[in-house]
């Protein structure tokens, strides 16, 4: 087993506190180093939110989990008549063979190039999390995961 895969399965196995005080941790180094690179206005907040939305799209669907757990975000992002129901339609139309998934993606790389290694580590670790909420990092997130890390 390599590293990935062992990442992978502790964060499958985190408890909810622990899952909850490491992305508050990691999220509040983020987004502020974010918001120092950006050059075209573009803050810091909707740039992590993009990584969210990706790690989330990521397996074509929205675990009930996620949407609990990113709620306040997704609230902030798209309002307030947000509900479960609509946040797993929008999140359907974003199928990993779908152009807007890999434009994001794409986008998100680029992003990546620009950070220092110890922030690229960070969000990658983020998207994990994310992709681990619902117990599971299916074969899909890991692959989505791994053109992050390349």
């Amino acid at each position: 087993m390599n590293d990935f895969d062992r990442l992978c399965k502790e964060f499958e196995q985190m408890d909810v506190l622990s899952y909850s005080e490491l992305l508050t941790e990691r999220s509040q180094r983020i987004i502020p180093a974010l918001a120092k690179i950006t050059q075209d206005g573009e803050s810091g907040i909707e740039i992590f939110f993009t990584f969210i939305l990706g790690a989330i799209a990521a397996d074509n669907r929205l675990a009930e989990e996620e949407y609990e757990l990113l709620y306040p975000m997704l609230r902030l992002f798209f309002g307030d008549n947000i509900n479960y129901e609509t946040a797993k339609k929008s999140f359907r139309q974003m199928k990993p063979e779908h152009k807007l998934l890999k434009n994001i993606t794409d986008e998100m790389v680029d992003v990546l190039g620009l950070l220092s290694k110890d922030l690229k580590k960070d969000i990658v670790l983020v998207c994990m999390l994310i992709c681990a909420v619902d117990g599971k990092i299916s074969l899909k997130e890991k692959n989505w995961i791994r053109q992050l890390i390349r």
